[in-house]
């Protein structure tokens, strides 16, 4: 091997070392993706609050559909019936973001003025989901 190829080669393989390390240090991005309703809404409240007190600097975006986005309507309460607003809004000011499939609220007839305010829809859930897994690298976990 010559010097000049050696040498390109170190200083590519320097540049992938330093490209994994900044890799490394970038926050972790998770998609958290409902769709069965208010039990499921409830224990994904609980390993997000656990998620974010292990790794505060991960990036958490939910995805709901379906039955999934019972939980974003206004004045929806959990299992002992405590309302899931103080969460939602706790949450979203720790930076977690909470999107709405579209096609749920039409098929399901439900007013968008009727969503927390905390909620930004989205035109399809499931294709939310796969986009932010294929094109913005994030990590799908379903509780």
């Amino acid at each position: 091997m010559n010097r000049l190829f050696r040498f390109f080669l170190a200083l590519f393989g320097a540049a992938l070392i330093a490209q994994g390390a900044q890799a490394a240090d970038a926050p972790i991005k998770v998609v958290y993706h409902l769709n069965e309703g208010i039990p499921q809404a409830s224990r994904a409240i609980g390993n997000i609050r656990n998620h974010l007190a292990a790794d505060p600097t991960v990036q958490i975006v939910v995805v709901t559909h379906g039955l999934g986005i019972d939980f974003l309507l206004e004045g929806a309460t959990n299992q002992q019936d405590q309302p899931f607003a103080g969460s939602i809004s706790d949450l979203a000011n720790k930076g977690v973001e909470f999107r709405v499939c579209n096609n749920t609220l039409v098929a399901r007839k439900i007013d968008p003025k009727r969503l927390v305010m905390e909620a930004k829809i989205v035109p399809s859930g499931v294709a939310e989901v796969a986009k932010l897994q294929a094109r913005e690298g994030y990590v799908y976990l379903r509780p």
